[in-house]
């Protein structure tokens, strides 16, 4: 298995960050597997599959480095430079452009069980790979950036919110599949046969997508390390609209049961319309969020949301331009309660 080696003071300053370069690249993973793991991911690729293949299709050189540099046990470093905090995308990729031609041909090595094809072979392949990250942001990706940064920003919150309940272990045991927490000072981050890292001292982040089933590492070597991850499925599912890799502002975001019922004993306590806000805020969301998915008005959700938090149900937090709620551990506990007593269940009251 591969693991870092993590001393506590570079775990306690590593950090959770939204970066529109690994959307984009998680992006192209989406579009080079073809096939989605629920309905917006499928509703995604119909919409932006057919006309990625035909661009493809006219490059045959770049569709040849696609398939080398998003290798079966390896991607290509080049085509992945480690998030830096608040990047814009025009600044990332211009990283990508700007890699030295022969050391994209060996990172491409890495990926390959064989020599570099001869096609591949040339000094372009930065600027090709550029040029295809940048047709992915602007067909796929920005068109739905400012919501999935939203979903992406939601994400943050609820991690790092967890880290005040559980700490690091429990919240990187969560973080994805095969990445956790082993003890001592080492962070397991897959499950693939390689040489441990001594990262103690670097920057260490964490990195958020909203394709699932996507996740890898990066990294500058005694710098930097990002480990990018797919954010939480309930905050990405679908809804029929695109869910959370495109389609409308209103679908994909969930705030738990079914669509955010609310139980009749919770509505009966707090009254329909502020329950519904605090039955919502199981995932962190915006007022702007609350508002369109409650149908409330702004100043009603504001409102509410005083009143929650004064009672200590709820919390808020900063999380790039906005500021996202989401469900204290007191909240937690009463909708949980109010959720285990069926309608017309004795509950020992007078």
């Amino acid at each position: 298995m591969g693991w870092w080696q993590v001393d506590a003071d570079t775990l306690a300053r590593s950090r959770f960050v939204v970066s529109p370069m690994a959307e984009v690249f998680a992006s192209l993973k989406l579009l080079h597997a073809g096939a989605g793991s629920g309905p917006g991911e499928r509703e995604w690729l119909a919409r932006h599959l057919p006309g990625y293949r035909t661009r493809l299709a006219a490059d045959p050189v770049t569709a040849l480095l696609v398939r080398a540099g998003l290798g079966r046990k390896w991607i290509a470093d080049f085509l992945t430079p480690a998030p830096r905090e608040d990047a814009s995308f025009g600044a990332e990729v211009a990283r990508v452009r700007g890699t030295d031609p022969a050391q994209a041909r060996r990172d491409l090595t890495l990926c390959l069980p064989g020599p570099v094809p001869e096609r591949l072979r040339r000094d372009d392949l930065p600027e090709l790979a550029a040029r295809l990250l940048e047709y992915v942001w602007e067909d796929a990706v920005r068109p739905y950036w400012e919501r999935r940064r939203r979903i992406l920003e939601a994400d943050v919150v609820a991690r790092t919110a967890g880290l005040s309940r559980g700490g690091w272990a429990a919240a990187l045991d969560a973080l994805a599949p095969g990445t956790r927490w082993l003890g001592g000072d080492r962070l397991r981050i897959n499950l693939h046969e390689n040489p441990p890292r001594e990262i103690s001292g670097a920057e260490l982040l964490f990195v958020p997508v909203t394709p699932q089933r996507v996740g890898w590492v990066t990294w500058e070597d005694g710098e930097r390390y990002a480990v990018v991850y797919p954010c939480a499925g309930v905050l990405a599912d679908g809804d029929g609209t695109g869910g959370g890799t495109g389609g409308s502002t209103g679908g994909g975001i969930r705030g738990g049961g079914a669509r955010g019922a609310v139980p009749d004993g919770l509505g009966a306590l707090l009254g329909p319309a502020r329950a519904r806000v605090l039955v919502l805020l199981g995932s962190p969301l915006s007022t702007s969020q609350l508002t369109a998915l409650t149908g409330q008005g702004l100043g009603s959700v504001g409102r509410h949301l005083k009143v929650l938090l004064d009672a200590g149900l709820v919390g808020r937090r900063r999380a790039g331009r906005s500021v996202l709620y989401y469900r204290a551990p007191a909240g937690d506990v009463l909708v949980a309660a109010r959720e285990a007593v069926s309608p017309g269940e004795d509950t020992g009251r007078c």
